[in-house]
């Protein structure tokens, strides 16, 4: 019987079973590090980020960056892009982008007498989606399907996107002009929202010597390929949960649905999301099992974006970061048996 964490239908799973072996693990926190270095050298002064950035992009999810205009947001998706070596696509949202523009579209080719597929700009192993709030609705569903199943149909053909496959999209604040919110089918495919914020004074200071001149993305060179980060997302997947992490993944989830500050609480596709950001957070730390410190360092980002606050929270100004850190204190937090 073939090992359910085989992926039969990617070419670098087909030959053998992945496991997260200290060799494998090695390797991945060598790899993460080369990327990490790679990103600082253009985006100063915020570790935590780009941490973050690349626990998504082992865990095989899509990252969405939401913060004020200016602060880095596509720099870091570009940054993120440019230190693999792999197929880059960008795509500015604008109101008047069509979702054909995205996905592809067939056209009739005259010599052919017949028509053929177009490709879309999702179809590449990253995806920089500039500004996604900028488009309509229509537009943005359009990712639905790519970000849930990996694959795009069109006139009812199915093609299966390339591994590794990551859309970060950056978005700015809803109170801006000319932005259409996310609808939350679309937001709970993101696996998690991270903000840029301000630089410290100094970070401030080092990017206006470092970027006064010119970009450093033009000196940005590639420190790993697109095989080695399909083939380390699947190390990720072998790191072990055992039965009390998953409980209290599930426990965090179900404290969102119930706690009276929350309208509506994370879904069960937050709650595996949660759990594949933790793998990919133990494996950056060497290990091979979960604790549930990997779980809470994760659930701020993977979950902040996906909860609606009841109207007495909203009206006492309270943050879905504020209340996460309330559930966190007050759920039981699994212990170890000796």
């Amino acid at each position: 019987m073939a090992d359910p964490r085989t992926r039969q239908d990617d070419p670098l799973a087909a030959t053998e079973v992945v496991r997260s072996t200290p060799e494998a693990l090695a390797e991945l926190r060598a790899v993460a590090s080369r990327i990490a270095g790679a990103m600082e050298t253009v985006i100063d002064g915020k570790p935590a980020v780009i941490r973050t950035a690349i626990t998504v992009l082992l865990a095989g999810g899509h990252l969405l960056i939401e913060d004020v205009p200016g602060v880095g947001k596509t720099m870091l998706a570009k940054a993120l892009a440019r230190s693999i070596d792999c197929s880059v696509r960008r795509i500015q949202f604008t109101p008047d982008l069509l979702p054909s523009d995205i996905t592809g579209v067939s056209v009739f080719n005259q010599d052919l007498r017949d028509f053929e597929f177009r490709p879309g700009a999702i179809f590449a192993n990253v995806v920089v989606g500039d500004e996604i709030n900028r488009a309509s609705p229509k537009t943005q569903s359009a990712l639905l399907e790519c970000m849930e199943e990996g694959q795009v149909t069109v006139d009812g053909q199915t093609y299966v996107l390339q591994r590794p496959f990551l859309v970060m999209a950056t978005q700015n604040p809803i109170e801006m002009e000319g932005t259409y919110p996310l609808p939350e089918a679309q937001r709970d495919r993101f696996m998690a929202r991270i903000s840029m914020g301000y630089p410290a004074a100094a970070a401030e200071v080092e990017m206006l010597e470092s970027h006064g001149g010119r970009s450093p993305l033009e000196l940005l060179d590639p420190v790993t390929d697109a095989a080695t980060v399909a083939r380390l997302c699947l190390v990720t997947q072998d790191v072990f949960a055992s039965p009390a992490v998953r409980q209290y993944v599930v426990d965090l989830a179900n404290a969102t649905r119930t706690s009276p500050a929350v309208r509506l609480g994370a879904s069960p596709r937050a709650a595996l999301h949660v759990l594949r950001a933790a793998r990919a957070h133990a494996a950056l730390e060497a290990r091979d099992h979960v604790l549930p410190d990997d779980v809470q360092r994760v659930c701020p980002a993977v979950l902040g974006h996906r909860i609606m606050l009841s109207g007495e929270a909203a009206l006492a100004r309270r943050t879905p970061g504020e209340v996460l850190a309330e559930i966190l204190r007050s759920t039981p937090v699994p212990v170890a048996r000796r």
